[in-house]
């Protein structure tokens, strides 16, 4: 882990895996205020939900990518990026002058571990029962664990497993998400016969 490092936070009940793109509906004048500072000064933020899933408290670290509207009220929906992982060591309600908060972070070094040929296979069989055409030709393992919209004890415990385990654990929850649609798609085929 990197030293300790001072980053405005937004508290949320979800936890972004690296790589994800997560949309968010900003209407609070503390998050207003965030969003400005993201916009002018290209600062990052982090994340943190400070639920009792969330022991080991982790977060993640976000980049605004985009605007995607603005309401005349002052509201706007837009669209964040994580570019990583973090250990929250301090939360403070104000961040240096701020009206939103801050935490005291530590930031993991982290690497995707690369998906073998088998799961890259799994991977494609899901989206292709899913309808949903490929936008990469090749997935990392969180791009793939983002699009079976695991809950967030599945996301927690993913993050803190080893790396060969993350394998194993994205597989087995392939596996299960596929049994699911074949047994929908027979569903499906059983009553369009009657």
């Amino acid at each position: 882990m990197k030293e300790n490092v001072l980053m405005p936070m937004f508290p949320l009940s979800l936890m972004p895996l690296p790589g994800e793109m997560v949309p968010l509906h900003i209407f609070e004048p503390r998050y207003r205020q965030l969003l400005t500072d993201a916009e002018t000064l290209d600062i990052r933020f982090g994340i943190f939900c400070n639920y009792q899933q969330n022991p080991e408290k982790i977060g993640a670290i976000m980049k605004l990518e985009s605007v995607i509207r603005r309401y005349p009220g002052g509201e706007s929906d837009i669209i964040v990026k994580s570019e990583g992982i973090f250990t929250l060591d301090t939360f403070y309600k104000t961040y240096k002058d701020k009206l939103y908060p801050g935490g005291s972070i530590h930031i993991w070094e982290t690497e995707t571990p690369k998906p073998d040929q088998e799961l890259s296979l799994l991977f494609q069989d899901f989206l292709r029962r899913r309808n949903i055409k490929a936008h990469f030709t090749e997935f990392d393992l969180f791009q793939m664990a983002a699009e079976l919209s695991l809950d967030l004890q599945d996301r927690y415990k993913l993050l803190l497993l080893s790396d060969e385990r993350k394998l194993q654990f994205v597989a087995s929850q392939l596996k299960f998400h596929l049994h699911l649609l074949k047994q929908e798609e027979i569903s499906r085929d059983f009553y369009h016969l009657n």
